[in-house]
Order: structure tokens, then sequence, then C-alpha cells
């Protein structure tokens, strides 16, 4: 059963705070005004007043009697009542007749109505219901609407009634559509799932299995899990009429549940919850081994790629050999001779090693242009029936018109028993011309060598070779979109999930004024070339004065900004701020902020069925502390006392998700952004965005090793307000490119920090994401580095500048732009909508995709980049902007590796969705700890302000909440709730 506790329902407290009387529990004039003329006696008028009052925070009109004595005493009071309400005449205004009088007087001085229609909240009942699915939740939203459309609100049992009925309603509705048809044999091979007699573990267990570390033997093991999954799918109902807010949530039930658990669901639950995990599991297995499929083409051509620099390393003697005989050629044909001399004169240059020099020439000829190719295929068979199997599990399909890459594919499995070294491409059902378009010279060398050492037909091709490059192109194909994987989620056909054209067209007027961009194409066109033509020019104009960049031989060149020091008088300020904040335990820290907020409540049964444990607070602030700081439960239960470690895993298992991490972690942020302090640290209007490598045990499929930061892991990826506090987290691969994440946050953030503005570290110089940020209505600011390789577009051919003329190397295509923007807008506009998201496009927008749209994109992107680019010549406090808000990333970064001290920092966890929870633990960990220190710092500056110290904004401005001095993180650790703490108090104000 909900508990009112758990909802926003308005209750009156026992103990109110004074603030709270004074501020809504004190009639105005115009109020007893209205009370003297609504009724004949002074205690009528009392109750009447205090019902007002009562009803304007709450909605509804309690029972005086219900009514607690503080509240009462001072609504009386107020009321220039000299004595409180005796127990008779609390008795008497709740009288029948009485207290339907001052109902109706009250009812028509709010402006509210009774519900009288009770179908009309079961029907809102019912619509919460599919996308929520914990009473709560359905209890909160039906408070919503009946507040929206003035209802008075019924209570809290009838709201709770028909929340559950609603929720039984849609279970029974998805569950039953799911079981229902369901043929008896399919049902056999679930319920098979279920069994464990002889064997240690289950088949369902067997199901959450994912890839480890891509070995020979992993891949192979991983891809016959696969098949299994596959044969498991085949005959199950769909599940696309479920919502995804309701599907995703079944998913995490089941994956919950163990097999004893699942068989003690009633039937209709069990295989429902069934066909949805096995068609999660069936489409994570597809992505997991087109990922496996990426990785290992990504592994043999870096192994082909070190294996080339070793080789020129290992050849420069042979290079130096052939320099030297060439050399002494040119001098032999230079010689003043005559013919047969001079070729003599070359003969005894190049000596009987004719042959041997030849040789060496082919040989780095085969090399030349950093050509790694003919090291992959030296390793390729190796890899052969891996890359084969993957295809076969995957099944590629093309997104475009053209299904040449379909036809290769089928290609590549006619071949895979073949052993010859040269094949036909007619025999294949191919054509080098019409399906061998796509492949650069460098595979052409490879490929078109039919062994005989003259030019090739072009119909015999190198088997091997021609294997490699079609599976080389697969690779590219998959991840940039032009091949997709049906029944994939990672890899599908994202034009699925993009927004019609006639939801696009409606929502295209108020879409275009909240991003503040035009969406005729006509008209955005010329406002860009028009905007970006004003811009050069007066950059142009100014850049003679211009003291910080200089173009020098062609190239530009900034001079190094100078660093901005702290001053002496904030560093003192910093300092007595450190020795001023009491010493405290991590553990407590997370306490208080704990009982600031409550935020176990965000943390329920995955069931939806009532919380039955006692003590949650102190259950979740454990598993807080465990996961949040990297201690692991072993450790945990050893170091905090009266804990297990089962009790600390089966919380994190059945009540945590990514969800409830997230909303704990807005409500923290949101609580951060209400105090005074952090309004002097930024506008809140920008954030910046940066990832961290984190270390992982090598045997899962998101460890990979890293080239910049070394070593196996993962990256988490955190979005960090200007005022320190981080709103956004992720987790993925090191292999994956950052920038693909950068605009998620923008998007998806539902804290009370809305920046309109992201600064990213040097991934976010990308055009595509240029491209898509503009037309999100977000400013793209990165840090800039390499800027002499970047390259600056002009307007139209014909412009000339006097100064700057030099950066420019190319035209903006404003026809392709024009010509695909409506395109474009879709895709935003479906972005918005949460039909798809922004990293869903940019891994497929690659430079590497060559579809219109995605090089629209890249045009697009080249006039935003270019006007940026040319304000970060123009202005050395743009840059310094930038600069100091990527530093704010970096301090963020240092600041959550402080938080998750445990295991030396190695996330222990090897499975996926585990491993992205414990990067939105130790980030809800590290918001807490930000929220604490603000509180205490805003006291701290009070007192010191107080005693006459002098503290100006200037000063404050160079604090920061990465406080961790005070904080012990070591020792023995006590979940003491009894210990003496200050409440929360966001209205505390640095300067009065």
């Amino acid at each position: 059963m909900a508990t009112v506790e758990e909802t926003a329902y308005p209750r009156l407290l026992p103990e109110p705070r004074p603030r709270e009387l004074n501020d809504h529990y004190i009639p105005s004039d115009d109020e007893k005004a209205w009370a003297k003329k609504s009724a004949n006696s002074a205690t009528k008028r009392v109750a009447l007043l205090v019902l007002l009052k009562c009803a304007q925070r709450l909605g509804f009109f309690p029972r005086l009697k219900d009514v607690p004595r503080p509240y009462l005493d001072h609504v009386t009071l107020a009321s220039d009542f000299k004595r409180p309400l005796t127990g008779d005449e609390i008795r008497m205004a709740d009288d029948g007749g009485v207290r339907h009088r001052n109902l109706n007087l009250l009812r028509k001085r709010l402006d509210i109505r009774p519900l009288d229609d009770e179908d009309w909240m079961i029907e809102r009942a019912a619509t919460a219901a599919l996308t929520q699915h914990h009473l709560t939740d359905i209890i909160n939203v039906l408070l919503e609407e009946l507040i929206h459309y003035q209802y008075e609100l019924p209570g809290f049992t009838t709201l709770e009634r028909m929340a559950r009925r609603a929720r039984e309603k849609v279970e029974t509705l998805h569950y039953g559509s799911l079981a229902d048809p369901l043929s008896s044999q399919l049902r056999k091979k679930i319920d098979a799932l279920f069994e464990t007699a002889g064997s240690s573990t289950s088949a369902w267990n067997a199901l959450k299995q994912e890839p480890k570390r891509p070995t020979n033997n992993a891949v192979r093991d991983y891809l016959d899990h696969v098949r299994q999954v596959q044969q498991l799918s085949v005959g199950l109902p769909a599940v696309a009429d479920i919502p995804v807010s309701k599907l995703k949530h079944y998913r995490v039930l089941a994956r919950a549940q163990n097999a004893t658990e699942m068989l003690e669901l009633v039937p209709r639950k069990r295989y429902a919850l069934a066909v949805i995990f096995i068609r999660s599991c069936h489409a994570r297995a597809l992505d997991d081994a087109a990922d496996l499929y990426i990785r290992l083409h990504d592994r043999l051509r870096s192994s082909a790629e070190r294996r080339l620099r070793q080789y020129q390393i290992e050849r420069a003697k042979a290079i130096d050999l052939l320099v030297e005989r060439f050399h002494g050629t040119l001098k032999a044909y230079q010689t003043d001779a005559s013919a047969v001399k001079r070729l003599q004169a070359i003969e005894n240059s190049i000596g009987s090693d004719a042959a041997m020099l030849l040789e060496l020439c082919e040989e780095h000829l085969a090399f030349s242009g950093s050509n790694y190719l003919p090291f992959m295929l030296n390793r390729y068979p190796g890899f052969r029936s891996l890359f084969l199997n993957c295809l076969e599990v995957i099944k590629p399909k093309s997104t475009n018109e053209n299904q040449g890459m379909e036809k290769l594919i089928e290609a590549l499995h006619r071949l895979r028993h073949s052993r010859i070294e040269h094949v036909s491409l007619s025999e294949l059902g191919l054509n080098a011309k019409a399906d061998l378009g796509w492949m650069s010279n460098a595979w052409r060398q490879l490929v078109f060598d039919d062994g005989t050492g003259l030019p090739s037909t072009g119909d015999i091709v190198h088997r091997k070779a021609f294997e490699l490059s079609v599976i080389s192109r697969i690779r590219e194909d998959l991840g940039n979109g032009d091949l997709f994987i049906q029944s994939g989620e990672k890899y599908d056909d994202y034009r699925e999930q993009l927004a019609d054209m006639d939801t696009v067209e409606n929502e295209l007027p108020e879409y275009g004024e909240m991003a503040g961009i035009d969406v005729d194409a006509v008209e955005a066109v010329a406002r860009l070339r028009t905007e970006l033509a004003e811009l050069a020019t007066e950059v142009d104009k100014r850049f003679k004065h211009n003291t910080h960049a200089s173009i020098v031989d062609g190239n530009l060149s900034l001079r190094n900004l100078k660093k901005t020091m702290q001053p002496a008088a904030a560093e003192k300020l910093d300092m007595m701020i450190r020795d001023r904040l009491l010493p405290v335990s991590i553990l407590d820290v997370l306490i208080d902020v704990e009982r600031w907020l409550n935020l176990h409540r965000h943390f329920k049964h995955l069931a939806g069925t009532d919380t039955r444990i006692e003590d949650l607070p102190k259950r979740f602030v454990t598993s807080l502390f465990c996961y949040g700081c990297n201690l692991g439960a072993v450790q945990t239960s050893r170091s905090v006392k009266g804990i297990s470690r089962r009790q600390i895993s089966w919380l994190n298992l059945k009540y945590v998700t990514e969800e409830s991490l997230d909303k704990a972690t807005v409500e923290v942020t949101n609580a951060f952004a209400k105090y005074d302090l952090p309004e002097y640290w930024g506008s809140g209007k920008t954030a910046s965005a940066d990832g961290m490598k984190w270390d992982l045990y090598e045997q899962n499929a998101v460890s990979e090793y890293h080239i910049r930061y070394g070593g196996y892991g993962g990256i988490g990826y955190y979005h960090v307000s200007d005022r320190y506090i981080a709103f956004f987290s992720r987790f993925f691969p090191c292999g994956a490119y950052e920038g693909v994440y950068l605009l998620d946050a923008m998007v998806e953030n539902e804290s009370d920090l809305k920046p309109d503005t992201i600064h990213g570290d040097t991934h976010a110089q990308n055009l595509a994401i240029f491209g898509i940020s503009h037309l999100l209505g977000i400013r793209l600011m990165p840090r800039i580095r390499g800027i002499k390789k970047l390259n600056f577009y002009r307007p139209s051919a014909g412009a000339k500048y006097k100064h700057i003329d030099d950066l420019f190397t190319g035209t903006i295509n404003w026809k392709l732009i024009q010509a695909h923007y409506k395109e474009m807008l879709r895709v935003a506009v479906s972005i918005k909508l949460g039909k798809i998201t922004a990293s869903t496009i940019l891994r497929r927008f690659g430079n590497k995709n060559q579809s219109r749209l995605a090089m629209a994109f890249r045009e697009l992107g080249k006039v935003i980049r270019t006007k940026f680019l040319l304000r970060f010549i123009d202005n050395p406090d743009f840059r310094k902007l930038i600069s100091a808000a990527t530093n704010k990333s970096e301090a963020f970064n240092n600041f959550i590796q402080w938080v998750f001290f445990g295991s030396e920092g190695i996330i222990q966890e090897n499975v996926a969705h585990e491993q992205r929870k414990m990067i939105k633990y130790s980030h809800l960990v590290a918001n807490m700890i930000c929220l604490y220190n603000v509180q205490h710092m805003t006291r701290v500056i009070r007192e010191l302000r107080a005693e006459g110290v002098e503290v100006t904004a200037d000063m404050v401005g160079f604090l920061s909440p990465y406080r961790t001095w005070h904080i012990n993180r070591f020792g023995d650790y006590v979940v003491d709730y009894d210990r003496p703490w200050d409440p929360m108090d966001w209205t505390l104000k640095v300067f009065d």
C-alpha cells in the first residue's frame, strides 16, 4: 500500500516550522472582511478562515478536528480571536449543516469544484498507468491533473484505490497480449528456462550472459549464445504495442528475477516477462555481436598499424640503401659522356643487386602512404571465421536504395568454405565496376591481383583480399548507418525512429521559436549566409589590431592567454573556510543529505509492490556508500555493522535502477540550484562536458585499451554546470567517440538548471555536431586544439579579405543545405520529441558517411563552426570563457575520483548495466557532497562576515564546492541517524 508520505499529496505536519505558519497561515485583511461578511459569529468566522488557509495549501477541506493544533491556534490568533477554539466549537464547525454551508462558500471563493465525475479520474489514472509503474507515481500524476483542472482533491485512499486498479488493468492488458498468444510448445520452451535439475544454474540465468573480452574462444562461445537466443525468440509475439517506458521497466523487472522467483509468479505474468526479456536479450545479443565484429576489425587494423610502424623502423637501413643506390644512379645519369658510357656508369652504380633492389622497391611501394592493409591481410586468416560467424548472426541489411552491400555479403557467405587463392567475380554474380566502385586504390592493388604479376582483367580477384575489403566496408557501414541490423537496438534502422513529416510540419512553428532558428529553408540559408559574411568582414577589419592572433606565412598563430590567478584575499578566504568546516565522516554527509531530501523514496521495489523494508533510509544510505564509493558489498558489510553483503546486494538488485538514480540526482541538483552561493560561480546557462577513464577488469565487453589514457577501461562522461554541479552522466566504451554523446544531456536534462551553451573538449570540433547543435538551439563552444588544421569556409567564392584571407580554404555549399534543410529539421524535431537521441544520429553521421543528408549536416556545420572560429580568434575573452568552463569539468573529474576511492578506483562489475549504475551511484554521491558543502560553506561565510571579515562577491566567485579536507573517508563507519544535524536551509544568503 502506498503511503501519503511517499507522494506529493499535501498534508499538515504535526509540528510545522514557524516560517511556514507565518508565510501561509495568516489571513489577509480582505480574507478577514470576507469571513466577517459570510459568518454571523466570531467562532464561525475563525472556523471559516482556518478552512480557507488550509485549503489554499492543501487543495481540499480537512475537518477541523484533523487540523493539528499549531495550525489551528496560529490562524485563530491571527484572526484576532483572543483564545484557542474549544473542543465543542470545533465539533460544531464540523457538524454536517455548518460544514456544508462553509464548503459552498469556500469553493466559490477559491474557484474549485468537487470531483463529481469519477470516470474522468479513472480515465486519467489509466493513461498514467501506461507509462508509470509505481502507485506513488500514478497518484502524483492524478494530483497534477486535479490541481490543473481546479478540482478539490479527494481522499488519499480514493486516489490510491484508483491508481492500483488502473495499474492492474494495464498490466493485465500487457501481460495478456504477450502470454495468451503463446502456443503450448512455446510455453514448454519457456518453462524449460527455469529448470535447474542437475545443473548449478538455470537457462534463465544463462540468458543474461554478456560478451567477455573478444578473444577467439570467447567470441565463438558468445556467438553460440546469440544463436541460442535467436532460436528462443522464434515465434514469440511482438512487443511493439507496449509503451517504451513501460517496456523498459518490464525488462529491468525480468532481469532482476532469478529462476525461482519467476516460477513464483502467476503464469500470465511469468510468460509475459519471459517474452519481453527474451526479445530484449535477442536485441542486445545482436548489438553485442555487431560490437564484437567492429572490435575484432579495429583490433586487426590496430595490430596492422603497429606492425607497419615497426616495419618502417626495421626497414630504415633498406631505405637508406635504396636512396644511396638511387643517388649514385642519378649522378651516373648526369655524367657528361656518351650514352654507352652513361649506361655503363649506371650499371656500375647498381651493381649485381638489381633484382634485390627492385624487390625492396616493390615492397616499400606496397606500404607507402602509411598503407597498413597488407599487414591486415597477413593476419586475416586467424580472424576470418569469427568475422563470417558474426555476419551470419547479425545479417546486416542496407538502409539505402543501393542493395550492393547485401550482394557482397552474400558473396562472402558463398566463399565461406572456399580455400582457392583467386576467384572470378562473375561466378559470384558481381561486376567490378558496378559492385566494387567504392574501393580505394590501396584496396584495388591488393584485390585485383590474379597472381600472374600482370595487370588484372578486372574479373579475377585475390580471394582473401576481396573478403577483407568487404569486411572492412561492412564495418564502416555499420558505424555510419548505411547497414542496419533487424531486431537490434543500437544498430537498427534509425530512419524508422524519426517522426513522420505530418508531425514535423505541426511542430515546426513552435519548434523554430523555441530553438531560435528559421524553419523555412530559403530564409534560413539567407540569414546564415548574411551572418557569416558580416562576421567575417568585421573580424577582418579588427584583425590588424588583434594582439592575440596573427597569420605568419599563411598559418594562424594564437598567443597563449595569461592565466587568471586567484587573488590572495580569495585564497585567504578559502583557507578560513577550510579551517572552519567541521570534520565529518563521508557516511554522515550522505545521511544528512538523505534526511534533507528523503531520497530513499525514489527507490521502490521493481515489482511495484509495497516496500517491506522498515529501515529503508538506512539501507539506502549504506548501499549508496557501498556502490558510490566503490567499496563493494563485502567490504561494506565488514565496515558497517549490522548489515550483510547479501542485504546490500539485494537492495541494489531489487530497488535500484539507472532511472531511480537519475531521479535522485536531479533532486539533489535542484536543491543545490536553490542556494544563493552557486550564483556567484556561474549563470547556470552554460555547461561543459568531458570524459574520464575508469579502470575495468578486462573480461567484459566494455573494457577496452585506451591509447590516450593507457590501460583497460571505459569512459565516464559528465556534463557539469558552470555552477560546478554535474547534472548528467553516462558510461560507454573507450573506443567510442566522446563527442557523439555531447548533446544528449542538453536534450534529456530534467533538472532546474537549463544551460543553452555547451563547452566540450577537442572531441566536440566535429562538423556534424556543430550542425545538429545549431538546429537544436544549442550553442556549441568547444575547446580548440590544432586550430591550424581546421578549415575556415567562405560565404561565397568571390569573398576576399584583406587580413584573414589566408585562413579560408573552401566555400559553403548553400544549395546542399537548402535542398536538405527540411530533412535536417525532421531529425532535430525527432530528437526534441524523444523519438531518437542525438548520439544515435551522430554515431551514423561521421565523416565517412557520404549520404546526402549526412553531407548536408556537415555543410551546415561548416557554417556554424566557421562563425565560432572567427569569434575564437577575434576575442580573447571568448577563449578565456571556454578555458574556464572546461577547467570545471576537469576539476569535477578529480573530485569524483576522490569520491570513488574504493578498490583503487577499479570498477569491479563485469556486467554492463551494473557498470552504468556504478557511474550513476558515484555521480549521485558527488552531488550530495556538493550540496552538503554549499550549505555549510554559506554558514561559514556568514559567520566570518558577522565577525567583521571582509568578504566580496569577487572573492566568493573563486570558491568551489569540491571540498574534501573536512571529510573523512576512512575508519569505522556507523549509520547514525540519532546524531545532531542541521536541517537544509536554501534561503541562506551569502550577502544579506
